[in-house]
């Protein structure tokens, strides 16, 4: 299924100038507020109960070299109202091996489970952040325990940019032809859990920007395109936060519109593909 919103509808040359204005803007704000997000954050250890009308947890999973900063507005629209607790996971930023750290992502989501009570949860990843969710769900039996994992320019076909930065493991494993990739090119028949996945064509780390869609004929997947805004900018513009919080609050359905408050009004259309067919159906949709 795939998707599409334009937080802004301009013209393309006009775009990707906004873009990087607005991506600019978005890293100087992150590295005022990087340095509050190192430590990980406390967790009340008391159990974490399900009242009436609660929706399952969400734990939110940041990217390469980054930390849970970058969901300070996240958090905050997702937690409002009280429906839904969340949290933020830090990895190491010593990690070597995102497949010790989806290892590492299973016996948190096992904690959270039994502090809340509740079978399932939600999780949503920027970057590498969803690619350690996807490794989890899809060759760790995650599948069982997460209800949906959203994740924001997650390089799920592998990127190739910034090639001088093959020494580092983990970028190698985030090349389209690593071991990490192949693993998540094969079959994963009876997959529980329901995946989104934003991407944008401004995506400067994306390569190529269509590397950020979820193309696996056994995953419920949906692939949502966000025009205007690059690859800083999609944890933390408001149309695409509160896309991310409705995606969580249930399916997505052809008469949801707007931006739940967003600055910009939403326009949207997009192919419906089902994960069982060639994928050659369309049916417009608004998000």
């Amino acid at each position: 299924m795939g998707l599409t919103i334009a937080p802004l509808p301009v013209p393309r040359s006009g775009a990707a100038l906004r873009a990087a204005v607005v991506e600019a803007v978005v890293l100087a704000g992150h590295m005022l507020l990087y340095a509050g997000g190192v430590r990980e954050e406390r967790r009340d250890e008391r159990p974490v109960r399900a009242g009436p009308g609660q929706l399952p947890p969400v734990l939110l999973l940041h990217g390469f070299t980054d930390n849970r900063s970058v969901f300070v507005l996240l958090r905050r629209a997702l937690g409002a109202g009280g429906r839904r607790h969340v949290e933020t996971y830090n990895y190491s930023p010593l990690t070597l091996d995102l497949r010790v750290t989806a290892q590492h992502l299973a016996r948190r989501v096992e904690e959270l489970c039994e502090r809340s009570g509740q079978d399932r949860v939600d999780l949503v990843g920027h970057s590498l952040g969803g690619l350690v969710g996807r490794y989890y769900v899809q060759r760790l039996g995650g599948d069982t325990r997460v209800r949906t994992l959203v994740t924001l320019g997650t390089p799920h076909g592998g990127t190739r940019v910034a090639p001088f930065m093959d020494a580092h493991p983990l970028v190698r494993q985030m090349r389209p032809d690593s071991p990490v990739m192949a693993e998540l090119r094969a079959p994963a028949p009876g997959c529980r859990t329901r995946c989104v996945a934003f991407w944008s064509g401004f995506d400067a780390l994306m390569a190529p920007t269509g590397t950020a869609r979820i193309e696996h004929p056994d995953l419920d997947a949906t692939n949502v395109e966000v025009t205007g805004i690059g690859h800083l900018a999609l944890p933390v513009h408001p149309a695409v936060i509160a896309a991310v919080r409705r995606v969580l609050d249930g399916p997505l359905r052809a008469a949801d519109s707007g931006a739940d408050g967003a600055a910009d009004r939403d326009t949207a259309r997009g192919d419906r593909r089902d994960p069982r067919s060639d994928g050659t159906g369309e049916e417009g949709m608004a998000v």
